[in-house]
């Protein structure tokens, strides 16, 4: 799951593939602001077959929570 998000980072937000750590911040250590993150947000919805409440994308600051909250959606 990580490798994937992964993927959809580099090409979601342009940023480079060895920044990208289960512990980035997605603000702070990759640059994404909220229009990444909208945009992110369609990917993995779309990716994934899942909806996600913006609420939801409030509490995400990490890859790893990206990740947690896929699971979560998919009942992991």
């Amino acid at each position: 799951m990580f490798e994937e998000i992964k993927k959809l980072l580099v090409e979601c937000a342009h940023v480079d593939d060895d920044e990208v750590k289960p512990e980035s911040n997605l603000k702070k250590d990759l640059g994404i602001d909220s229009l990444y993150a909208v945009e992110l947000t369609l990917e993995l919805e779309e990716h994934y077959g899942i909806s996600i409440d913006w609420e939801e994308m409030q509490e995400v600051y990490t890859v790893k929570d990206v990740v947690d909250q896929i699971e979560k959606k998919e009942g992991r």
